[in-house]
């Protein structure tokens, strides 16, 4: 009888036990809801800083300091020459402030109720990351437009030949083209880290790929024309009309000719007469030692451009003769003095061979509205390589009084200046070709020029 009544007893004993602690824990519970109805809860940190029992402005104004560096930074997106500039700040660049402040207050509270209890009472552990951003769309706009400027499309080869020319060429060309995700990859990479940066300006070096062509220029024909081997250039700024057209008539009979290996290339067989009758127009040319109006004038700038392209492509220098005097047009560009080459047919004539082992193109083109003029050449580069070594000028000489010539095509009173005054000089330069140790030229080419006066034309 006594053990029953000890057995009721201890049974009620637990069961206030019971009641209160569930009572007091449920009070607990309630104080520890109120205790965080606005903070985070226990043990939540961001990028490993703590923020238990923080508010959320608390967290937001914490993760916005962050940015305040970041804020700072320019990101310049370059390649080459093309650049454009965005400010972090225009840009958005930074950590998410409002998105890490509702994700630390959220842990625990859109949860289970195991989880939530877990987290209420600090017995969870949670790190979060803090998420970076930027205007996805701006950035990417950015580097599309520099894009534009950047991008070039592959170029398929051309290649007709017909009557013992070509007469169409077009080589081909790989292309390129910006590789935007990586672009945005690299700019992000860099954002991130940009904080840490002292730079104020930080640079994403666009990049860019290569884009083949379908049809390469070995592809087209079998004379051995694929490549570029050789490049002449000169200018003519403030050549008469009749001078323009016959530089670019005589360039244009040279485009597209053919040079077989093993032959030698002559200038006056391959541009043929130099008549009006063969549309030559009326220029200044020197005859005699006076300027006077005669057909062809010019002519002797393309054969000046055509022997700087030989030059460049390495190939053996036959026959070449120099002007008699310094014109100013051969020392455009930041040429120096002797790099030219004069032509009269029958006489004097600009001859260079062909013993790269393939056949050779020659292009032309003239510029007509910059007053300029490119010669290139095509075949197969066998190695070669071409030099111009100790180029030197000596015992100038002053040049003479102007000279005034009376012209009837011009009204009277107009006054032209058609030549300008050069002075008196020697010229030379060595010329030396070398391939893998081997020299194949090792030339002197010399000039002697005499002085030149400013030449006049006077409205009669």
């Amino acid at each position: 009888m006594e053990a029953r009544k000890n057995n009721t007893s201890m049974k009620k004993n637990i069961y206030i036990t019971a009641f209160f602690l569930i009572v007091f824990g449920i009070l607990l519970y309630y104080y520890r809801v109120h205790q965080y109805s606005l903070r985070v809860y226990p043990n939540v940190s961001l990028a490993s800083v703590s923020f238990g029992g923080a508010k959320k402005d608390d967290v937001q104004r914490y993760v916005e300091h962050l940015n305040t560096p970041i804020r700072e930074k320019y990101f310049q997106f370059r390649f080459e020459d093309t650049i454009a500039t965005l400010s972090a700040l225009d840009a958005g660049v930074g950590y998410d402030a409002t998105l890490a402040a509702v994700q630390a207050y959220s842990i625990g509270r859109n949860t289970t109720f195991i989880q939530h209890l877990l987290s209420l009472f600090g017995l969870r552990n949670v790190d979060l990351p803090l998420s970076f951003s930027y205007n996805k769309d701006l950035v990417r706009d950015t580097v599309g437009f520099l894009s534009e400027s950047i991008d070039i499309p592959s170029q398929d080869a051309l290649f007709q030949f017909a009557n013992n020319r070509v007469s169409s060429f077009k080589p081909s060309q790989t292309g390129r083209k910006v590789n935007v995700e990586k672009a945005i990859q690299l700019f992000e990479l860099l954002a991130v880290s940009s904080g840490s940066k002292e730079q104020t300006t930080l640079v994403v070096t666009l990049p860019v790929d290569p884009v083949t062509p379908s049809i390469v220029t070995s592809e087209t024909n079998t004379f051995g024309v694929k490549e570029l081997i050789g490049r002449g250039y000169s200018e003519f700024s403030g050549s008469i009309p009749g001078r323009i057209h016959n530089v670019a008539l005589a360039a244009s009979k040279l485009h597209g000719i053919l040079i077989p290996p093993g032959k030698t290339f002559s200038f006056n067989d391959a541009l043929g007469d130099i008549s009006a009758t063969t549309g030559y127009q009326a220029a200044y040319i020197i005859k005699e030692g006076r300027t006077v109006l005669g057909d062809g004038g010019g002519v002797c700038q393309v054969s000046s451009t055509l022997f700087r392209a030989a030059l460049n492509a390495g190939l053996p220098i036959v026959e070449r003769h120099a002007h008699a005097y310094r014109v100013h047009y051969y020392e455009e560009g930041g040429f120096k003095p002797g790099l030219d080459a004069t032509v009269y047919s029958p006489t004097v004539d600009l001859k260079f061979s062909n013993n790269t082992g393939q056949s050779i193109l020659i292009q032309s083109k003239t510029d007509t509205k910059n007053l300029n003029l490119t010669f290139t050449l095509y075949g197969t580069s066998d190695g070669r390589k071409a030099e111009i070594l100790n180029h030197k000028t000596w015992g100038e000489s002053a040049p003479p009084a102007p000279l005034y010539q009376d012209d009837p095509t011009l009204p009277k009173g107009i006054v032209r200046q058609i030549d300008f005054p050069a002075w008196g000089a020697n010229a030379s330069f060595q010329y030396r070709v070398t391939r893998r140790g081997e020299v194949l030229e090792d030339t002197t080419f010399t000039s002697n020029f005499r002085p030149w006066q400013a030449i006049y034309l006077r409205g009669v």
